[in-house]
């Protein structure tokens, strides 16, 4: 694997990729939560996936070992490990890349094709959470807020979720400090969701997906 793509584009944007077996090293160094099927992990420059891609392996694995039994808990698990894996790019090519590289290794685990509805449901998630945009700038490409999705199982095939504003999460950091503007409210009145949905099930994901039946 090359770590780079051009010259023009390290010296433009500073691209460099990880290699293969350092990305491993730097996982095992948080090798428990790699392994938990809901823990959350955002990549702010996640390039064309090369830790997502990682993550999402560790973590299908421990669905395989858990639910791997049960055709049904399988498709709800490993629907919900992909949810929880977040990335923001700033170049069009890697994110589209990344997205592609994504839903390849979901689709291949699971051994289901475009027409299937967990690969809809899949694509659905993975363009709402794999965001074109600068993380520097907590703005999307378009120039507007970079808003996250924040998923979670409800049970019996329900998944429920809340859209955040990412400038406004990362406030709890402001928030904890003792000079803080925000010091005098509480928790709750700061990290409002911007909106939530009512439970969905994949059927219902799938027919909100756009790009898996073009």
């Amino acid at each position: 694997m090359s770590l780079i793509k051009s010259k023009a584009r390290v010296a433009d944007h500073g691209e460099v990729f990880t290699p293969p077996w350092l990305v491993e090293k730097m996982l095992d160094l948080v090798k428990g939560e790699t392994e938990r099927i809901d823990s959350r992990f955002l990549e702010p420059a996640c390039g064309s996936g090369n830790f997502l891609i990682p993550v999402l392996k560790r973590k299908l694995n421990a669905v395989e070992i858990k639910y791997g039994f049960s055709h049904f808990e399988k498709n709800q698990f490993s629907l919900l490990a992909l949810m929880s894996l977040y990335g923001i790019e700033l170049l069009e090519d890697n994110i589209a890349e990344c997205r592609a590289n994504m839903l390849e290794v979901y689709s291949d685990y699971l051994g289901i094709e475009k027409d299937d509805d967990a690969y809809r449901a899949a694509s659905h998630v993975i363009s709402l959470n794999l965001i074109h945009g600068d993380a520097m700038t907590m703005k999307t490409a378009e120039g507007n807020p970079i808003t996250v999705a924040e998923w979670g199982y409800l049970g019996k095939g329900k998944f429920k979720r809340r859209d955040f504003r990412l400038d406004v999460l990362t406030g709890m950091a402001e928030f904890k400090e003792e000079q803080s503007l925000f010091a005098h409210l509480g928790r709750h009145e700061i990290f409002q969701p911007k909106q939530s949905y009512p439970p969905m099930t994949i059927k219902e994901l799938a027919a909100k997906d756009e790009s898996a039946t073009a």
